[in-house]
C-alpha cells in the first residue's frame, strides 16, 4: 500500500502540471458572457454550449485504493427562437481518464474498464450523446420532449447525479403549468419517461434501465411556505440484474421557507416526508417511511446546517430506495450508502459550518465548509458509523476550482474510507 500511495504523490505534480496549462486563468474575473448568443436569423440566436472539467480523485480504503484523474468536455449548441418560444438544444460529452489507476464499475461487468485491486471511481471514459431536446416556454409554460436533464427539488428522489463526470439524463416528456388567479400561486409539474441514462454511459453495462416512470408535483405558495405535494411511480423492467428490485411507489410532501430574523440574520428550514411501497415488477412486498429536516441559520457569511434524514425500513427486509436521486449530494461525499440503502434503514444526523469569505477581493467567492454525520440503522440499533466532509471553493476568471476531502469511519457498516478531490470547472 506505502508504494501505490508514493506512486501517487510523485504523479500530484504532474497533475498539478496538466492543469495548469488547460486552465490558465485569466488575472481578473470577466462577469460578462464569454461568447454572446449569434444572431443567425430575425428572432433567432444560436449559443454555444461548453462544459469542461478536470478532476483528481484519490480513495485510500483498508484492502484497496484508487488514483484518477479524469478530463470531461461537454459540448453543443441551443438555437432559440423567440417568436415560437422554441429552443433546440443538442449536447454531446466525453470522459477521457489520464491515469487509470481505478475500477470504474462496482458491478460485474466484461467492460475492461473493470479494474482488478483498485477501489471504484464511478467515472468510466466514454463519448455519448448527453441531450437532445426541444422546449416551449412562456411565462406560464414549459415543455420538453426528448433527452433532458431533470433536477426535482432538492434532487432526493430524482436529480442529474452532476457531480460525476457522466450525468444522469432522461428520455422523457415533461410539461410544467403555472396557474395564476386561485389564490396561491399554483404549479403542476408532470412528466414520463421510458428512459434513464446513467452515469455509466455507453460501456455496454447498465447505459440504461427502461421502464414506465411518471413524475408528478403540484406547489404552491402559502405567504412565507413553499408546499409541494410530489408522487414517483417508478417501474423498472426486469433486467438481468435485477433493477426492477427498486420499483415503488412514492407519496409525499415537501415544505421550504427562508425567514429573516434580522437585517442581517436569516433561518431557513425544509422538511420532506414521504411513504414507499412495493410497485410494478418488484418482487418485494414492502412499505417504508421516508423522513428529512434540516435547518440553516445564516449571518455575516456563516452558515450553520443542523439536519436529519431517515430513509426507513420494513422489518429490516427492505428499505426507501431513491435509484434516480443526486446521491452524492445526501449521506456524505465518501458515497457509502450510494449503491444502495441497507436493508436496515438509515439515518443520518448531520451538522455543518460554512463561511463565506466576501473581504477576499482576490479571490472570487471563496467558500470553505465543514460537515459530520451521524450514521445508524433505522431498524434495529445497529451503529453504522460516521463521517466529516470538508470542501474550499472558490473562482478565478471562468474557472471554478474545489478541494474537497471526505472521511468515513465505519463502525458496523461498510469500510473505512478516505477520499480527495482536486477540480476545476470551466463553462461558457
Amino acid at each position: 500500500m506505502s508504494n501505490i500511495r508514493n506512486a501517487r504523490l510523485r504523479r500530484l505534480p504532474c497533475a498539478a502540471l496538466v492543469w495548469a496549462l488547460a486552465y490558465a486563468p485569466p488575472a481578473l474575473a470577466d462577469t460578462k458572457p464569454l461568447v454572446a448568443p449569434l444572431q443567425i436569423a430575425p428572432g433567432t440566436t444560436l449559443a454555444p454550449l461548453v462544459d469542461a472539467r478536470l478532476r483528481w480523485e484519490d480513495v485510500v480504503q483498508p484492502a484497496t485504493s484508487a488514483d484518477a484523474v479524469t478530463f470531461r468536455l461537454r459540448g453543443g449548441i441551443a438555437v432559440a427562437n423567440a417568436p415560437s418560444h422554441l429552443t433546440f438544444i443538442a449536447e454531446g460529452d466525453a470522459t477521457a481518464g489520464l491515469f487509470r489507476d481505478y475500477s470504474a464499475f462496482a458491478f460485474p461487468t466484461s467492460n475492461g474498464q473493470k479494474r482488478a485491486g483498485y477501489s471504484v471511481i464511478a467515472d468510466p471514459e466514454t463519448v455519448q450523446l448527453n441531450r437532445l431536446q426541444l422546449a416551449y416556454q412562456t411565462r406560464t409554460t414549459a415543455l420538453t420532449l426528448g433527452r433532458q436533464r431533470i433536477n426535482l427539488d432538492d434532487e432526493r428522489f430524482v436529480g442529474a447525479s452532476g457531480w460525476r463526470q457522466n450525468e444522469q439524463t432522461f428520455d422523457a416528456v415533461r410539461g410544467v403549468q403555472s396557474f395564476a388567479g386561485l389564490g396561491v400561486p399554483v404549479t403542476v409539474d408532470v412528466t414520463y419517461s421510458d428512459l434513464q441514462h446513467t452515469i455509466f454511459g455507453r460501456t455496454g453495462t447498465r447505459d440504461a434501465y427502461h421502464g414506465q416512470f411518471w413524475l408528478l408535483g403540484a406547489g404552491a405558495k402559502l405567504g412565507p411556505v413553499n408546499l409541494k405535494a410530489f408522487s414517483y411511480l417508478v417501474d423498472y423492467d426486469p433486467t438481468t440484474f435485477a433493477i426492477q428490485n427498486n420499483s415503488s411507489q412514492t407519496y409525499g410532501l415537501r415544505a421550504t421557507t427562508v425567514l429573516p430574523l434580522s437585517k442581517v440574520v436569516k433561518l431557513s428550514l425544509a422538511g420532506s416526508y414521504a411513504r414507499q411501497s412495493s410497485y410494478g415488477t418488484t418482487p418485494f412486498h414492502f412499505a417504508a417511511d421516508y423522513a428529512a429536516a434540516e435547518g440553516k441559520l445564516g449571518a455575516y457569511g456563516l452558515t450553520g446546517t443542523l439536519g436529519y434524514e431517515l430513509l426507513g425500513s420494513d422489518r429490516g427486509l427492505h428499505a426507501v430506495q431513491t435509484p434516480m436521486a443526486t446521491l452524492h449530494k445526501f449521506n456524505g461525499w465518501a458515497d457509502i450508502f450510494l449503491a444502495a440503502t441497507p436493508n436496515a434503514g438509515l439515518q443520518d444526523l448531520y451538522g455543518g459550518l460554512a463561511y463565506g469569505f466576501p473581504m477576499v477581493k482576490a479571490v472570487k467567492g471563496l467558500t470553505a465548509q465543514v460537515i459530520y454525520h451521524q450514521y445508524d440503522a433505522a431498524h434495529g440499533s445497529a451503529r453504522y458509523g460516521h463521517e466529516i466532509d470538508s470542501a474550499l471553493g472558490f473562482k478565478t476568471g471562468p474557472v471554478g476550482w474545489l478541494v474537497k476531502y471526505a472521511d468515513y469511519t465505519a463502525r458496523g457498516f461498510g469500510t473505512n474510507t478516505r477520499k480527495i478531490w482536486l477540480e476545476a470547472d470551466f463553462s461558457l
